[in-house]
């Protein structure tokens, strides 16, 4: 394709592009795409099918700069990305460059075909315009992707307004688009700076005085100024409007209507609101999220970059390492990224120190000042810059604003009508004042789905709380706060047992946590704050914010009034309590007797639904403690209460907790019958109540759980199968106790019986990672375990028995039982591995005992096994007692229908019965297991079997 003959479109598969507009839809849609990015398209476009060189894209896209490779890897990205399914229409040719790959079909442009509504911007003039532009001093950093946006959208209208709160760098934009699109306007780029302005009629003769215009004496209307400048090619950038709103819109509207060759840029916090007015809302500065790590990365972003630059500055010896630059983006984020506030922040690096002005920036309004002496007086100081925006406001407004302030994290519409309007009146005049502090950048927007979520920037919040506190109405106004999310929450809890799709509230933590706070301090109110407790109580646990529920839980218990012992208020307290100090501090008497007392209570006032999750609550304890067979007692109460209620969130609890019970006691077929009916209720509505009242996925784990029952019952390819599939939906949840549990149960199990080391490192690794961030010891314990296993099953057996010690000195000392005999059989067999026989010999039998005395049958078999094979290296030779543990395991397995256990017992016995010269009694033994496993599929227990039964044959027929 000629790039000299500009078609009037392009199109390739359900894409087009239009190219005097500059536009790219798909399927009739526009695509966000930046200047740049469409200019790399349109490169690769007019290649036809030819590799462009990434030097040939550089140097058309950024002519006569120096840039960086990864700018144009970034707008091939952004290419992609925008493509969606068809992001292989860009191809990369490694070494050479990139190839457009797609099909074009070009539309001629028609001879006489009506000129566009919008004009295209006038063509590059050879002379260079005029212009009052300012040179810049110093890089624009951090802009690019703005900047092309800016410049994208200003080809395409001719009224262009920068809006955003002050400090954003507005004007740094605006100056910065019209540097580049000065070579499109034969007559010039004219910076009209209306900040120093205090009347609305001084507005048309600063325009006019800007552009050189000599009018008559008398009043300048913008009128007059437009019809002066008919014809004219020119761009003028009308640079803070806020003050002077209505003047500025009318100039723009005049200038337009009168001239179709002349564009306007305005700067404002609030939109012009004028015809033909497109609006771009100037973002913050990129910063890192909270978990980015890594020197290189964080300098990525703009507010850092911006922080460094400015810092050196003021210090040419700041050189950042890995740790200030961490805090460097710590503070970036607390500033929200906004450039004025970062920099007046880097250039008190010089006396402060990044560690120390991190530290201080709660009082940020006082520390952020000192800007450039020739800054405009509201950019001298954060202060200042926020008390020019206060100032513009109505006195309403005003009240609104410093109310908003109450707010820690943001905040809805419906909170918003609640707490800072006046309460008797209706909530859409609130909304409106509202949506009038949205358009003038003080409360930001984010997102609009179920609706919009609205905050207050950091300093923004401050300044406002300073107002709040000022106006002598903090504290009713902290009360109105508390009270409100003490009714919001309240009334999703309430019910609970009836309603499958309970609530929680995790965009309100920080609200939450800022209004319990109050209510518990000397100046609240505890009743509110018992209340608002019990109400919070599933949203801890659904983030699986356990420490922080179980103090505010704690607090609300140790001023719970004498009138509101024995009510469901204190039920919820109790249970809250037990589930969350169970899970932070282990199995205390504290948490037991929590858990005890919530069931009393909801058996005294006849509560089915707390019943229910106190008696949930205990068999967990029991089955962390390993005391199953109480455990499953529970389970069958658990069962019973389900059936009462008769809900989908009972039973699926009962199946759930009856699976993992009757597993750990050996009783496989009923587990399975449970957990194959707990994995068929998949309901979302279900599975959330499940995470917001115990924190966990009951579907997930019973699929968990049955995974390990498949391997027990001798069908390992199945097993794998559902355990790597249960992994990855556990990961896609990013619950915190999900994964875990997932990894614990079959996740890390699994594949070391079979013989996978590679699954197994990989899990073990996501296992004890996980557990270590989020602070979860027994996890973590049990992860070392498995990484002893593996290390022993590769022949490294001096660390398998390290780690298996490390393991259930860790188990012991947290109380999590659950794991820890299995450990213990395990850290026998190793032992005896290493030569250590009379230690192994204790192990084993601990490991035995501990199993029956339990009801951990589940492992009996197994660890019957191992202390047999450890028997026969303590026996000076062979003897009664390793055959008659053999044929225990053999005959408990069998009963229990644990076809993998059985075929391990069987090997153990029919190598001993080999040594004995017993070879057909042996091949008997072991062909009967292993001829019931499903074929076709290879374990390390199926491979020794067979060598064994191989060499068992060979005997026979010698």
């Amino acid at each position: 394709m000629d790039p000299a003959e500009t078609p009037a479109a392009i199109e390739f598969g359900r894409f087009r592009i239009v190219p005097h507009r500059r536009e790219v839809l798909a399927e009739g849609r526009p695509l966000e795409l930046g200047g740049r990015a469409f200019d790399v398209l349109m490169a690769l476009i007019e290649a036809s099918g030819a590799v462009v060189s990434t030097d040939a894209l550089m140097n058309r896209v950024w002519p006569d700069r120096i840039v960086e490779e990864n700018n144009l890897h970034a707008q091939i990205s952004a290419l992609r990305r925008a493509f969606g399914a068809d992001r292989d229409l860009i191809r990369t040719i490694a070494g050479r460059g990139y190839q457009f790959t797609g099909e074009i079909r070009t539309i001629a442009a028609r001879p006489n075909a009506q000129a566009a509504a919008v004009p295209p911007l006038p063509a590059f003039t050879p002379s260079r315009p005029p212009t009052n532009l300012p040179e810049p001093v110093s890089e624009l950093i951090g802009r690019d992707a703005e900047l092309d946006e800016i410049l994208g959208l200003a080809a395409s209208h001719r009224l262009v307004t920068l809006a955003g709160a002050g400090g954003i760098g507005k004007t740094r934009l605006a100056f910065a688009a019209a540097r580049q699109l000065l070579p499109r306007f034969a007559d010039g780029v004219w910076i009209v700076e209306l900040a120093p302005l205090a009347e609305a009629g001084l507005v048309s003769v600063t325009v006019a005085g800007a552009v050189a215009l000599e009018l008559a004496g008398g009043p300048v209307s913008a009128k007059q100024v437009a019809n002066a400048l008919r014809g004219k090619q020119l761009l003028l950038v009308l640079d803070n409007c806020e003050h002077l709103i209505d003047a500025a819109a009318m100039m723009a509207e005049a200038l337009l209507h009168a001239n179709a060759a002349a564009s306007v840029i305005a700067t404002s916090r609030e939109p012009l609101k004028a015809e033909g007015e497109w609006v771009y809302s100037v973002p913050p500065l990129t910063v890192p999220a909270a978990d980015a790590d890594g020197a290189d990365d964080l300098l990525r972003y703009g507010a850092v970059r911006l922080f460094v630059e400015r810092a050196r500055a003021v210090n040419p010896h700041f050189v950042p390492g890995r740790r200030v630059l961490a805090t460097v983006a710590a503070v970036c984020r607390r500033l929200d990224g906004i450039p004025l506030a970062v920099e007046l922040a880097a250039a008190r690096t010089a006396v402060l120190g990044v560690e120390e002005l991190a530290a201080g920036l709660h009082n940020s309004l006082q520390l952020l000042t000192a800007g450039q002496r020739t800054a405009l007086p509201r950019h001298q100081t954060l202060r200042a810059t926020l008390d020019w925006s206060y100032g513009l406001l109505a006195e309403r407004e005003r009240m609104i604003l410093r109310r908003l302030a109450v707010f820690a994290g943001g905040f809805t519409l419906a909170g918003a009508a609640a707490i800072a309007g006046d309460q008797a009146e209706l909530e859409g005049a609130i909304f409106g004042d509202v949506a009038e502090l949205v358009e003038k950048s003080l409360v930001v927007a984010e997102g609009c789905v179920p609706e919009p979520r609205l905050r207050l920037l950091e300093t923004t919040r401050a300044y406002a709380f300073e107002k709040l506190s000022e106006s002598g109405e903090l504290t009713a106004i902290k009360r109105r706060h508390a009270l409100f999310f003490r009714d919001l929450l309240g009334s999703a809890t309430s019910d609970q047992a009836d309603n499958a799709s309970t609530e929680a509230y995790p965009a309100e933590i920080d609200n939450i946590r800022a209004a319990l706070a109050w209510a518990f301090s000397p100046a609240g109110d505890a009743v509110i704050g018992v209340a608002l407790a019990a109400a919070s109580a599933p949203t801890w646990i659904e983030m699986a914010l356990l420490s922080e529920c179980r103090g505010w839980m704690a607090a609300a218990l140790d001023v719970l009034p004498p009138e509101r012992l024995g009510t469901p208020e204190e039920a919820t307290l109790q249970l809250a309590l037990g589930y969350a100090t169970m899970l932070t501090q282990g199995l205390t008497d504290k948490a037991h007797a929590a858990l005890v007392r919530a069931n009393e209570l909801g058996k005294a006032f006849d509560d089915l639904d707390c019943q229910l999750r106190a008696v949930v609550g205990l068999v967990i304890f029991n089955r962390m403690s390993a005391d199953f067979s109480s455990a499953l007692a529970l389970s069958r109460e658990v069962d019973a209460i389900a059936t009462k209620i008769s809900n989908p969130l009972a039973l699926t609890t009962a199946d759930c907790l009856l699976t993992s019970s009757l597993l750990w006691v050996g009783e496989y077929a009923e587990a399975r019958s449970r957990a194959e009916r707990a994995s068929c209720e998949n309901s979302p509505e279900v599975r959330r109540a499940h995470l917001v009242r115990y924190g966990y996925d009951p579907w997930m784990n019973a699929r968990v759980l049955f995974a390990q029952i498949l391997w027990l019952q001798g069908f390992p390819e199945q097993s794998l199968k559902l355990t790597r599939d249960v992994l990855v939906e556990a990961e896609e949840t990013s619950h915190p106790f999900t994964m875990p549990y997932a990894l614990t149960t079959a996740g890390c199990r699994v594949p070391l019986w079979i013989g996978d080391l590679q699954m197994a490192e990989q899990t073990i690794n996501q296992l004890k990672t996980h557990a270590g961030n989020h602070g979860l010891r027994g996890y973590h314990a049990a992860g070392l375990g498995f990484e002893g296993q593996l290390y022993a099953a590769r022949g490294d057996t001096a660390t398998g028995e390290q780690l298996l010690r490390r393991s259930v000195a860790e188990l012991r000392e947290t109380r999590f039982y659950m794991y820890y005999t299995a450990f213990l059989a395990q850290l026998a067999d190793v032992l005896a591995s290493a030569g250590e026989v009379d230690e192994a010999l204790a192990t084993a039998d601990e490991a035995v005992r501990r199993a029956k005395e339990n009801d951990y049958y589940w492992c009996v078999p197994e660890a019957l096994r191992i202390k047999g094979e450890v028997l026969l290296l303590a026996s000076q030779r062979d003897s009664a007692e390793p055959e008659n543990h053999f044929h225990q395991s053999l005959d408990l397995a069998h009963r229990q229908g644990a076809l993998a256990w059985e075929l391990r017992s069987a090997s153990s016995l029919a190598r001993l019965l080999q040594r004995q010269g017993r070879a057909d009694e042996a091949r008997e033994i072991l062909a009967a297991p292993y001829a019931r496993f499903v074929e076709g599929f290879e374990t390390t227990d199926l491979v020794v079997a067979r060598r064994l039964l191989d060499e068992l044959h060979e005997a026979g027929h010698g």
